[in-house]
């Protein structure tokens, strides 16, 4: 959207994914400042705005995006990801609901890797973050899965995989790994694993380990450190660089505003629980974690 106008930049989609994100920041804004009348009124405006049904485009699982041109994407949330926060913000709204039955139909394939097993796609290591950056997991599990320790395994099996591939790149280390979507030196990339995605080439995205903090804080904080000490070019006056490749002597001249706010969100998540604690107050989240069948574990 034009920020002067509001109108439509490009030819950008309506995205289900990047409406949930924005709901989650104005649901959180909502609950943060509960004595502004104002800023509650328009959050709540928001949320009660999306028609979540229309997104399902008929079936049970969401559409990707939809564009006046093309109409809706062929593309649909219907195997674990980031989607999970999709789902649930749209099983507890108050207007134009999606059925209970949608939290059960995506599929949760499982990995075995080098003895660890968990739910995971060929995908990046993100999508295994944002939807824990609001939603807090701990202590809680439904029908499938602890999403939370599902976390943890991913990511521990993600540095396991990255320091397989240091024969190939000697930067990977202990203390200096991490691969997920990003900017590289061929444009926008979707690279990560295990399995391996994309053209990996011994790039470290600083977003991939600060957006697992919460998840292993003290080997994540050991790459952040190494990062911030040892690679100055690596770090702006807006905090990391979205990615960079010491063999190759590349980094990235931006700070991508996506790969910021998850580190940024699991940080605070990381230090207080602020945004955990802060989201979680909204009723509506609560209600669709019971409807989605979420109970609290020992």
């Amino acid at each position: 959207m034009d920020v002067n106008t509001g109108k439509r930049a490009v030819s950008s989609e309506v995205s289900s994914m990047d409406t949930a994100i924005l709901i989650c920041g104005a649901l959180t804004c909502r609950a943060y400042f509960r004595d502004d009348l104002q800023i509650g009124s328009l959050a709540t405006q928001l949320y009660d705005r999306v028609n979540w049904d229309w997104m399902l485009n008929g079936g049970v699982t969401f559409a990707h995006s939809w564009t006046p041109e093309g109409g809706f994407c062929t593309n649909r949330w219907d195997t674990y990801s980031e989607m999970m926060v999709l789902y649930l913000l749209a099983l507890g709204a108050r207007t134009n609901p999606i059925p209970d039955r949608c939290w059960r139909p995506w599929s949760r394939p499982r990995l075995d890797y080098r003895g660890l097993t968990f739910i995971t796609t060929n995908a990046p290591l993100f999508i295994h973050q944002f939807s824990h950056a609001w939603i807090d997991f701990r202590n809680k599990r439904d029908d499938f899965a602890d999403y939370f320790a599902n976390s943890v395994i991913a990511t521990r099996a993600h540095k396991i995989f990255c320091l397989s591939l240091s024969e190939r790149f000697p930067d990977y280390q202990k203390d200096f790994c991490g691969i997920s979507s990003s900017d590289s030196p061929y444009g926008y990339v979707a690279w990560g694993g295990p399995p391996a995605m994309g053209p990996i080439d011994g790039s470290v995205v600083p977003a991939a380990a600060a957006g697992s903090l919460p998840f292993l804080p003290a080997e994540t904080l050991a790459v952040l450190r190494n990062i911030y000490t040892n690679f100055p070019h690596a770090c702006s006056r807006y905090g990391f660089v979205n990615a960079f490749n010491p063999l190759t002597k590349w980094h990235d001249a931006d700070v991508v505003g996506i790969g910021l706010g998850i580190t940024q969100i699991m940080l605070e998540n990381y230090r207080t629980g602020f945004v955990w604690r802060t989201f979680m107050k909204n009723p509506e989240v609560n209600h669709a974690m019971a409807l989605a069948g979420f109970q609290q574990t020992p």
